[in-house]
């Protein structure tokens, strides 16, 4: 009776996920169940084409933001429940977590073997996309401007005309986005500039928002200018993007995130799963992923990395992948986190006192 409590108390704080269904269109083989920080219409060209190849699986696809998923996922695995047979997750340092904690399971292929050394953690967690973070802005607002093309340019600009800037650039909320808090560890990692970024960002009123859309959004409209450290292919895929966003890969690094996979040990058809694992890696998931999801991939086989990503050497700063390894866990670490977060939540009352004070 208290493990049918226990259950019980577990559904009641699942986050609800955006799922659909895709019933196997041959004779049936089983089914397989993802999780995925991936939006549905996006992903779904790679689960046709999958089933086109299997017709004789099922997938069950669950659209979760990253940190509910890997709440929820841990929560299920440690009360015996088997749910997903494959986690998708921009949050490259979480699915490491779970790799480091246990939850993973080892798939060993040619394909996976053809990855980037630092695409892969010990044969259980892969990267399967290759996407840099740039700055976004707007063009018509920033015509006859300066665009800054590096960090420490942002600072310059910010600095030079603040009240052109102000409540007008955003970035991700660190304490809420699963990606803007890896990609804001890795600027403290690898920027000597962030830190007066951060405090330049903080003095004009920088807007915080958990999702990538919501920025874009803003900056589309015209209610923001520019915003730092997002996921170009987000902005890429945008129809009309080259006439209404420009794109920027900072000179001084760009920080190249990747979706990560990995395939649940208690995985309820573990042979689907490595099946469908093996399928995402291969050169023909790869150039599908391309040629219709909208996403560049990590494979070295397919086009130059400048050509898909529609830009030139000119136009991109040195790359700087971020790497799968105990090196994501660091910034994991309870007291450092608490640390990050403390700080950013003084920069925004830093702002709205200043703001109340007026």
């Amino acid at each position: 009776m208290r493990r049918l409590y226990w259950l019980l108390a577990l559904v009641a704080v699942v986050p609800r996920a955006d799922a659909k269904d895709y019933p196997a269109p041959g004779e049936p083989e089983g089914s397989i169940t993802l999780y995925s920080t991936l939006d549905t219409a996006v992903f779904e060209p790679l689960l046709v084409d999958f089933q086109r190849l299997h017709p004789g699986i099922g997938v069950r696809y669950e659209n979760i933001d990253a940190t509910p998923q890997y709440e929820r996922f841990v929560r299920e695995a440690d009360a015996g429940v088997r749910g997903a047979d494959l986690l998708i997750s921009t949050a490259m340092d979480l699915q490491v977590k779970l790799v480091n904690d246990g939850y993973a399971a080892v798939h060993r292929s040619p394909s996976a073997g053809a990855l980037p050394s630092w695409a892969r953690w010990r044969d259980e967690a892969f990267d399967f996309t290759f996407e840099p973070a740039v700055m976004v802005f707007n063009r018509a607002a920033m015509k006859g401007r300066r665009i800054p093309q590096s960090r420490a340019e942002l600072v310059d600009e910010i600095r030079r005309d603040p009240a052109f800037w102000r409540g007008r650039i955003g970035t991700y909320d660190i304490s809420r986005s699963s990606v803007g808090y890896l990609l804001a560890s890795q600027d403290v990692r690898h920027s000597s500039e962030f830190g007066a970024l951060v405090e330049a960002l903080g003095d004009v009123g920088v807007q915080a928002e958990e999702h990538t859309a919501t920025l874009l959004d803003r900056i589309e409209s015209g209610e923001l200018v520019a915003g730092y450290n997002l996921l170009g292919s987000y902005a890429r895929a945008r129809p009309d993007a080259a006439r209404r966003l420009m794109l920027v890969y900072p000179r001084d690094h760009t920080l190249v995130v990747a979706r990560t996979v990995m395939i649940a040990r208690n995985a309820p058809n573990p042979v689907l799963a490595h099946r469908f694992l093996e399928y995402l890696l291969s050169v023909r998931g790869q150039q599908l992923m391309a040629a219709r999801c909208g996403l560049p991939p990590i494979r070295k086989e397919l086009d130059g990395v400048y050509e898909r990503l529609g830009v030139n050497e000119s136009q991109i700063g040195v790359l700087r992948p971020i790497a799968l390894g105990p090196g994501l866990l660091v910034y994991l670490d309870q007291q450092k986190r608490r640390q990050m977060l403390d700080t950013w939540r003084v920069i925004l009352d830093r702002h709205s006192a200043r703001e109340a004070g007026r």
